[in-house]
């Protein structure tokens, strides 16, 4: 809900510049993570889990409303949202109750251990577009830069393994001692935090209609969130990424 007001409230805030805005863009595409493993969480989720980078890419949603102050400049303010949500499964661990609770080892036919992993973010952008050929003519390229308040939620519902506290046991099958893991039923989130950012992009504009074109755009995200107040010591998570779109613009 907290996510959803804020987005409102930047709407609202903008309604006095709609009279003097002269372009409206839908876009549709791809949001590609940049998902570094610099970034811990992240890191521990591909190392652990047998997720793939490719597992997060999805359907990203923008708006923007572009006010022309010459032929060649304008400002631009956009808002742009993707989420996705995937199940994963510890790739080298399973389940095994042992004195009524559940441990991990790397070996023996146990259940699998699995967490659903959930990402968003929802950047609201103010920049510079800039049309270095002007907006008129049947082909019109642009490129341009915005800084970007960003609200993203992170979580983790399911179990998760705790390395940090190895469990020593000894295996009658096996005469050995082996060392398991607690597994921990987790409901671990950060939800609709916020975050400061950046993004460049480029794109090219086609008109087809008195009042109408298409477009094409690229657009690269940097941008990083502190979530250690739930995942403790953990470095910031990165929300950079990679978006290629279509879209429509109405001019005013």
């Amino acid at each position: 809900m907290k996510k959803y007001l804020i987005v409102f409230v930047a709407f609202i805030l903008l309604i006095p510049a709609f009279a003097y805005s002269d372009l409206f863009t839908f876009r549709v595409g791809y949001f590609i993570p940049r998902a570094s493993m610099d970034s811990d969480l992240w890191q521990i989720e591909f190392e652990n889990m047998d997720f793939k980078k490719s597992d997060f890419q999805d359907t990203v949603f923008s708006f923007s409303y572009e006010y022309f102050m010459n032929n060649q400049f304008s400002l631009i303010l956009s808002l742009d949202s993707y989420n996705k949500k995937k199940m994963g499964i510890y790739t080298d661990y399973v389940s095994d109750i042992v004195d009524d609770e559940a441990f991990a080892f790397d070996y023996g036919q146990g259940n699998p251990i699995s967490h659903i992993f959930t990402v968003s973010q929802t950047p609201i952008s103010i920049g510079l577009k800039i049309t270095p050929m002007g907006r008129r003519g049947g082909v019109i390229p642009y490129v341009g830069g915005a800084a970007s308040l960003i609200l993203f939620t992170v979580r983790i519902q399911g179990d998760m393994v705790d390395f940090s506290d190895p469990v020593e046991f000894w295996d009658v099958q096996r005469e050995e001692w082996v060392i398991g893991y607690p597994v921990i039923p987790t409901d671990a989130r950060v939800d609709n935090k916020l975050a400061f950012g950046w993004n460049v992009f480029g794109g090219v504009m086609f008109p087809i209609a008195n009042r109408i074109s298409i477009e094409g755009e690229f657009k690269y995200f940097v941008g990083s969130g502190d979530i250690s107040d739930t995942f403790v010591d953990f470095t910031n998570h990165d929300l950079s990424g990679y978006q290629i779109t279509i879209g429509v613009n109405y001019w005013f």
